[in-house]
């Protein structure tokens, strides 16, 4: 069985991200969630930038052709986006698949807070 890639820092996400759901619920906006999550992985120990503006690249320009802002980038090696919707759809999924290529990332997850139930997708290039 292959080990996944970072997986001891997106489960450590993972575990703050339920807590957050935990105590909040959902029917918050989603920076209510951003600044809750970004306690919680104060708390589990993880290094993290929030909605800093990332540079996007585009095949082997050397230089960005813009910037886009991630909701986190965590131990500076797994992107986060995080939403607070009824439900995830492929527009979403797609989102954070466009995030990992332009940043150059290899993990990613994309959280919801939205639904009755916490949801997340893990999400590699």
């Amino acid at each position: 069985m292959t080990e996944l890639k970072y997986k001891d820092i997106t489960e450590k996400i993972i575990g703050a991200s339920f807590e957050v759901h935990k105590f909040l619920g959902n029917g918050f906006q989603e920076v209510i969630y951003q600044r809750a999550l970004g306690y919680e992985l104060y708390k589990a120990g993880l290094e993290y930038a929030r909605e800093i503006n990332q540079e996007i690249y585009y095949k082997d320009l050397p230089e960005p052709i813009g910037t886009r802002r991630a909701d986190f980038i965590v131990e500076g090696k797994v992107l986060v986006e995080i939403k607070a919707i009824t439900q995830l759809d492929d527009v979403h999924l797609a989102q954070i698949l466009n995030y990992l290529k332009a940043y150059k990332f290899e993990v990613g997850l994309l959280i919801n807070f939205g639904s009755k139930s916490l949801t997340f997708k893990r999400v590699v290039l």
